[in-house]
């Protein structure tokens, strides 16, 4: 950290070793992690490169930043690991896709796992992926975050308190996601389960489909998917 008092307080706080300097933090480390914005990964990778050797295991969270990219830059040959994490991480309901740079093994994907999986869930993929990765579950959350505060508007429209309706919504659409995850049935499955003849939900889906939800969300991952392509070049 450049700051000396951030500094000071991370080193009583958590015991750690504290440096104003990427390059001497690298140096002593063996395993680091690149939590910056693509558009400054060339400057970061360029004070590191020298003390990232190939004792080093480098796993980078910048969007769109390819495993050639990175292995490029880095000429003292570390093992590199590309990650595309997501913010619910920060309640340890993170989901992550990593994979596996040219030098990378299964030791280093079995270490980068355990440090994704203790704050959600991660998962291994080919880097071809991760572009995909990244307009989905990397920017997911952000679309999740406007459809809760749709049907929170919703309920509000319809008569509900704020802050009930709110309440509701979030807890609606963290049932269904945990319905998916813990029953492993098909979403369309348990869509038909509250789905009765005539009744209320087949009215609200109908709404949905006239809305054009589902191309708007397609729309969305495609149009996330393709700015991460635009970003790693």
């Amino acid at each position: 950290d450049v700051s000396s008092d951030r500094l000071e307080h991370l080193r009583k706080t958590y015991g750690i070793i504290i440096q104003k300097s990427n390059r001497d933090a690298v140096s002593q480390a063996e395993v680091v992690l690149l939590c910056v914005k693509p558009q400054v990964i060339d400057v970061v990778l360029a004070k590191i490169a020298a003390v990232a050797d190939k004792d080093k295991l480098v796993i980078s969270i910048a969007a769109g930043v390819t495993i050639a990219r990175l292995e490029k830059m880095l000429t003292a040959g570390p093992r590199v690991v590309p990650v595309m994490p997501n913010t619910p991480a920060l309640v340890l309901a993170g989901a992550a896709a990593l994979s596996a740079g040219k030098n990378a093994t299964q030791a280093d994907m079995a270490l980068a796992e355990k440090i994704f999986n203790s704050v959600g869930r991660s998962v291994v993929v080919e880097e071809k992926l991760m572009d995909a990765v990244t307009g989905l579950s990397g920017s997911g959350p952000a679309y999740v975050f406007t459809i809760i505060e749709a049907l929170a508007d919703a309920g509000v429209k319809a008569g509900l308190p704020r802050q009930l309706a709110l309440e509701l919504a979030a807890q609606t659409v963290y049932g269904a996601a945990k319905m998916v995850l813990e029953t492993k049935e098909h979403p369309g499955r348990l869509r038909d389960m509250v789905t009765s003849p005539g009744g209320t939900t087949i009215e609200g889906l109908h709404a949905l489909e006239e809305g054009k939800l589902r191309a708007t969300l397609m729309n969305a991952v495609a149009a996330a998917t393709a700015r991460s392509r635009e970003l790693g070049k």
